[in-house]
């Protein structure tokens, strides 16, 4: 049955199917378990089925690649994408997001965001050369949006030309991304550039955490067991301790 169908917004669709192109450019791609349990979650929220799908990968360089797209009813539907480095890496914080309803997309960011005082130069020159995308829509960050580097873009995209317009700046920064992948070597746990990367993820991860909105959503839909769990294993988990 085609996703429109579904009532899934054509955006999220689209974008969801670019995300998995891009994974292909990724050195040593793998696939990443996810507990069985939550790759394919249902419930219901205000009368209305929920539907939520995760997918996991990791990849030299990236700890874990997640996509997640949900859809509430014929109503609401989520796309959430964030690909986490190893911290041994001088790489960002891949994350996407997109928020569609039946009145359109009311919010789509994406970002590469520094875990270290700054993105790497070699990436900053790279982002600066890409094409200028403009959109009619500029949104304003969240107050947990200190996390996002000065690349980010935070958009309503006000048609279909603007939905494909975003596409575009989302293959881009993957692009970047794969490029810089390949070309970083790691450093050895302990060296103070890893262990200075480590704690800018982990403060990533609690800002990121900070995002009441998500877990309200889970908490009525599941229950707060269930949401603290989810927030904190899958969506937002902290990278491993060092050794």
């Amino acid at each position: 049955m085609p996703a429109n169908a579904l009532g899934i917004h054509p955006l999220v669709d689209a974008l969801a199917d670019q995300i998995r192109v891009c994974w292909s450019a990724l050195p040593e791609l793998q696939p990443l378990a996810v507990d069985p349990e939550l790759e394919a979650i249902s419930g219901s929220l205000d009368g209305e089925d929920l539907f939520i799908r995760n997918e996991l990968r990791q990849c030299r360089g990236l700890r874990k690649l997640h996509l997640e797209t949900a859809r509430l009813g014929a109503g609401l539907q989520i796309l959430h994408c964030v690909f986490f480095p190893d911290p041994r890496f001088n790489l960002p914080v891949f994350g996407a997001d997109i928020v569609a309803g039946r009145g359109g997309v009311s919010a789509a960011v994406v970002d590469l965001s520094p875990v270290d005082a700054a993105l790497p130069a070699a990436l900053v020159e790279r982002l600066k050369a890409l094409p200028v995308r403009s959109f009619s829509q500029e949104r304003e960050l969240p107050e947990w949006g200190s996390i996002f580097s000065p690349f980010v873009r935070f958009v309503r995209p006000a048609n279909e030309e603007e939905e494909q317009r975003f596409i575009a700046v989302v293959v881009d920064f993957l692009r970047v991304l794969a490029e810089c992948c390949h070309e970083a070597e790691p450093q050895p746990f302990d060296h103070p550039d890893t262990v200075r990367r480590h704690q800018g993820q982990l403060s990533y991860c609690q800002q990121q955490k900070r995002n009441d909105k998500t877990r309200r959503v889970l908490e009525k839909a599941f229950n707060p067991t269930w949401a603290d769990r989810y927030i904190e294993d899958l969506l937002f988990d902290d990278p491993a301790p060092l050794p």
